[in-house]
């Protein structure tokens, strides 16, 4: 292990983007972020290229997509393509019985339009449980709009209800071409990757072989660009990284964390860190660094299911990550009581948490989808933006994010303040009794 300078020399070496204090711009809330998502949509005049888990078929979905097409009817020579994953597309949402997909509803509104946007399946893995296009990034003619948002109603407060993530605009030609030029490179021009909205789509079995190869060349696909930063601007590097082994975007991550000397600031939405990232937050806090990790508390994931609704065994992931953060908080407890750990756990009403990304001593920044867990770590298609702003230019932009964050969190004091196995339903206690008894945690944790 050498010391954090050796890691803030391998971090200042990479190649960077320079983009002034003018550039970067960090969107405060969700509903503003669908505001902007609408503006960007209708104000663009030579493309748009987005990368997304899915776009739903339901309010959101539909107006963001109809946004689409309007700005197609204005402009056909305006190039609109966009990527999802090829699997989510084709089935319904976990725990819902559905007759239509989300391709159904790409297909019903293109038959509605003169001039037809352009809509791709990314089969990243041959099944989804082994892998999903999970990479994030919205390009708007020179303007990149990045979130670990998805689009649908909850990610995009159409209704009450929101998921809370990060949202980041970055206003940059060459960033723009970097992440326009990967999605027409890796995705646009390879027989894996289907069009969802015109016509019969290849089965995910005939594509057998060609996923397989696609896996490859995308576990050694990059961003390509020109760095033009001199050292005087803010600095950002493009990074992706798929699979356990050469992953750049865990690389990144790993160093990111070891060149940390005073603080880290950590986002993550479900606290199931790999092994890899466990063993650099115990060296942190070893070496005196402070540790403030935010997580959303059990009733603010995704997957939660209230006691009084139908229990499906989905429903148990909530209870598994906070299973995990209480072992975690019970190792470290002398930490929390010291200060050098400080573990928020975020809740607003029935809304829910999608927030990740890591901020090291002021200076440093990742943007990112990656949720910071075995899945992401050596599963998914991930990618992420680290910033360096060595003049803290954006010190006071990214403060107030943490700050605005940690408005809806609250401290824990004491890893008994968590619930234990004997508090949870017993829906949930019969389902991790289970899980445990037969060993399953183990290979449940890597895909999770």
């Amino acid at each position: 292990m050498f010391a954090p300078a050796y890691y803030q020399d391998r971090l200042s070496s990479l190649p960077q983007i320079a983009v002034g204090e003018s550039d970067y711009r960090i969107i405060k809330s969700t509903r503003e972020f669908k505001e902007r998502l609408l503006e960007l949509i209708r104000s663009a005049t030579t493309r748009i290229y987005m990368a997304a888990l899915y776009l739903e078929a339901d309010g959101a979905g539909e107006e963001i997509l109809r946004a689409l097409f309007e700005a197609q009817q204005a402009n056909p020579a305006l190039d609109i393509q966009i990527f999802v994953d090829f699997h989510r597309a084709q089935r319904g949402r976990i725990g819902e019985e559905t007759t239509a997909t989300n391709r159904d509803f790409y297909q019903r509104l293109t038959d509605e339009y003169e001039h037809p946007i352009k809509i791709f399946g990314v089969p990243v893995k041959g099944r989804e449980i082994f892998g999903v296009l999970h990479l994030k990034g919205f390009v708007f003619d020179n303007t990149v709009l990045y979130s670990g948002a998805s689009i649908n109603d909850v990610y995009l407060h159409h209704e009450e209800r929101y998921r809370y993530d990060r949202y980041h605009e970055m206003h940059s030609r060459v960033l723009s071409d970097s992440f326009a030029e990967y999605m027409t490179s890796y995705f646009r021009k390879h027989p894996a990757v289907q069009p969802l909205n015109s016509g019969p789509v290849t089965s995910r079995k005939a594509l057998k072989h060609v996923i397989r190869n696609f896996g490859r060349t995308l576990r050694r696909s990059t961003y390509s660009f020109a760095p033009d930063h001199d050292g005087t601007q803010i600095g950002l590097t493009p990074v992706c990284g798929m699979g356990a082994r050469g992953n750049r975007l865990n690389k990144m991550i790993c160093n990111l964390l070891r060149s940390a000397e005073k603080e880290v600031f950590i986002c993550t939405p479900y606290f199931n860190p790999p092994r890899t990232i466990s063993r650099q937050l115990n060296q942190l806090l070893k070496r005196h660094v402070k540790v403030t990790i935010v997580v959303g508390d059990k009733t603010a994931n995704d997957f939660y299911i209230p006691p009084e609704e139908e229990f499906s065994k989905i429903g148990g992931l909530p209870y598994l990550y906070e299973y995990n953060l209480r072992s975690f908080a019970r190792r470290h407890q002398k930490d929390i009581e010291d200060g050098r750990l400080n573990l928020m756990l975020w809740k607003s009403g029935d809304n829910s948490y999608h927030l990740k990304g890591i901020y090291a001593d002021g200076n440093r920044a990742l943007v990112t989808g990656s949720n910071l867990n075995p899945r992401a770590w050596g599963l998914d298609l991930e990618n992420g933006v680290l910033v360096q702003d060595m003049q803290q230019k954006l010190q006071t932009e990214f403060v107030q994010e943490q700050e605005l964050i940690l408005s809806g969190a609250s401290r824990i004091n004491n890893y008994r303040e968590l619930d234990k196995m004997g508090d949870y339903p017993d829906e949930v206690q019969r389902l991790l009794g289970k899980i445990k008894r037969f060993k399953a945690h183990v290979l449940i944790k890597k895909i999770i």
